[in-house]
C-alpha cells in the first residue's frame, strides 16, 4: 500500500480475482481479518485520494460481499473508522457509488455498535440520502428520461439499496425521521413515475412504499402556496390533487388481480396502511374521492356486496380470507374509517355480513337499528348482504304452480310426518289430513274420477 508499485489497472484486476474468491466463505478466509478488512477499506475509500474509480468500485465490492458473509467483519469496519469515509462517500453524485456505499451502510445498520446518528450530523448522511432520492426522481420526471432510465439497471439497484438504507435508519432511529422529510416529494413523485413492473407489488416499487410509510407524512403534506388562492401539497398536488392516490389505488387493484392470494398478506398490507395514512391527512373533498374508488357503489348493490370485479367488491372478499390476517385487517379498519369510524355507517356501506366480524373482534357495539333495511337512493337493502331488495325479487325465479301429482305427494309427505311425531308421544298433535276426512272435507275419488 505504501510503495503503491502497482498501476490501477493491475491492481483492479488483482481486486477482481479477490472478489471471485470473496464469494464462497470457504475461500475468503483472510478478507474477513482485520488486515482483510483494512486493506479493502483502504483501497475502496482512501486509494487515490478516495476518488471514484473503477478500481475502487472492486474493492467495495470486495468489502460489500465481506460484510455480507461474515457479520464480525462489520464491526471490524467500524472499529477502524471506515464508517465516516463511506458516509462522506455517499455524498458523490454516481450511481455505482451509491449502490455499492449504500448497501455497505445498510448491512452495518445489523449487528454493529455504529452511531447513524453521528453520521447524520457529522458527515451529512440525511442530507445524501435525500439528494440521491431526488435526483432518481428527476430521472423519471419525464417520458424521454423514463425511457433511458428504464434501460438503466444500475439506476434501480442503486435507488433500491439507497430506500433500504433509508427505511432502516428511520427505523431504529426515529428521532431522525424529520430529517428526511425532504424525501416525501421525491418519493411520491418516483411512485406515480416509475414504470409499474408486472405484478407490481416487487423492486422497486415496494421499496417506495416502505420507505414513505416511515416518514412524516404529516410534516410533508403542509401546503404550500402556488399562487394568491392556490395551494399545493407533495401528497395531493395542485395540478392533479388525486395523481399519488390514484396511483397508490390502482397498485392495490392491480395487485389483488396479478397476485396469488398467499402472496398479498405480506406484500399488500404495507401499501394499505399508506393509503390509510393518506386518507387521515386527505381535504374533505379528496376524501369522498377516496369513497367513491373504494367503497361500494349503486351499482355494486345490483349484486350481493363482494361479488363482482369491481375494486369495492374484490376489497371486500379479501377482507374476510382467513389466509391474509394482516391484510384482512388493514383492509377493514380501512373500510371502517371511510364510514367515520361509525358502526352504522360501516353496516350501510358494506353490509351486516362483512361488517359484523371486525366490530365484534374489536368490541365495537352494533347499533340496533344498524341491522335494518338502510336507504340507498330511495331504494332499500338488504342489511346482511347489501343488496337493493329490488335486485334480490328480479333475481328470485317464478315459482310455477304445482301439478296435482306434485300436490298428492306432498300430501302424503306430509300424512307421514305427522303420523311419526305422533308415534314419538312427545306431543298430541292430530293429522290435518285424518282431520279433513273426519270433518268430511276430504274426498276419496274413484279410479274413474282421475
Amino acid at each position: 500500500m505504501e510503495s503503491a508499485k502497482l498501476s490501477l489497472k493491475e491492481v483492479e484486476a488483482i481486486l477482481g480475482q479477490v472478489k471471485i474468491f470473496g464469494r464462497n466463505p470457504d475461500t475468503a478466509g483472510p478478507i474477513f481479518t482485520e488486515k482483510g478488512i483494512k486493506v479493502l477499506s483502504n483501497y475502496g475509500l482512501d486509494y487515490n485520494n478516495g476518488k471514484s474509480t473503477s478500481t475502487s468500485h472492486e474493492a467495495l465490492r470486495c468489502l460489500a460481499n465481506a460484510l455480507l458473509l461474515h457479520e464480525p467483519s462489520r464491526q471490524t469496519f467500524v472499529d477502524i473508522g471506515y464508517a465516516s469515509k463511506a458516509a462522506e462517500r455517499l455524498k458523490i453524485n454516481d450511481r455505482d457509488d451509491e449502490f455499492l456505499i449504500s448497501r455497505i451502510l445498510f448491512l452495518l445498520t445489523y449487528n454493529t455498535k455504529l452511531d447513524f446518528e453521528a453520521l447524520i450530523t457529522n458527515n451529512g448522511l440525511a442530507e445524501s440520502i435525500n439528494q440521491h432520492i431526488s435526483r432518481h426522481a428527476k430521472a423519471f420526471s419525464s417520458k424521454l428520461a423514463r425511457r433511458k432510465s428504464a434501460a438503466s439497471a444500475m439506476e434501480d439497484q442503486s435507488l433500491v439499496e439507497t430506500l433500504k438504507l433509508l427505511f432502516n435508519v428511520t427505523h431504529y432511529y426515529p428521532d431522525q425521521i424529520p430529517k428526511f422529510t425532504p424525501s416525501v416529494e421525491p418519493l411520491a413523485s418516483l411512485l406515480t413515475n416509475h414504470p409499474l413492473p408486472t405484478p407490481p407489488l416487487q423492486s422497486p416499487i415496494t421499496y417506495i412504499l416502505n420507505a414513505l410509510l416511515n416518514l412524516d407524512l404529516g410534516a410533508a403534506s403542509k401546503k404550500t402556496p402556488v399562487g394568491p388562492y392556490a395551494y399545493s401539497s407533495p401528497l395531493f398536488p395542485y395540478k392533479c390533487p388525486e395523481e399519488v392516490v390514484e396511483r397508490l389505488t390502482s397498485i392495490l387493484n392491480k395487485a389483488i388481480v396479478t397476485m396469488p392470494e398467499q402472496d398479498l398478506d405480506q406484500a399488500a398490507a404495507p401499501l394499505c396502511t399508506l393509503i390509510r395514512r393518506f386518507y387521515e391527512l386527505a381535504a374533505p373533498q379528496m376524501k369522498e374521492w377516496m369513497r367513491w374508488i373504494m367503497l361500494p357503489s349503486d351499482r355494486d348493490r345490483d349484486k350481493p356486496l363482494g361479488v363482482g370485479d369491481t375494486m369495492a367488491a374484490r376489497l371486500l372478499r379479501l377482507s374476510c380470507s382467513p389466509t391474509l390476517p394482516t391484510l384482512r385487517e388493514n383492509i377493514s379498519m380501512l373500510l371502517f374509517e371511510m364510514s367515520d369510524q361509525d358502526a352504522n355507517k360501516f353496516v350501510k356501506n358494506i353490509g351486516y355480513g362483512f361488517a359484523s366480524g371486525f366490530l365484534m373482534s374489536h368490541n365495537i357495539e352494533i347499533p340496533a337499528n344498524a341491522t335494518e333495511a338502510s336507504s340507498i337512493s330511495s331504494d332499500s337493502v338488504n342489511p346482511i348482504t347489501g343488496q337493493r331488495l329490488s335486485a334480490e325479487e328480479a333475481e328470485k325465479p317464478e315459482e310455477a304452480e304445482m301439478t296435482q301429482e306434485e300436490k298428492e305427494r306432498e300430501a302424503e309427505k306430509l300424512f307421514v310426518l305427522f303420523e311419526r311425531l305422533k308415534a314419538t308421544g312427545v306431543v298430541d298433535v292430530k293429522n290435518p289430513v285424518q282431520q279433513a276426512v273426519d270433518e268430511g272435507r276430504f274426498e276419496e275419488l274413484s279410479d274413474d274420477g282421475l
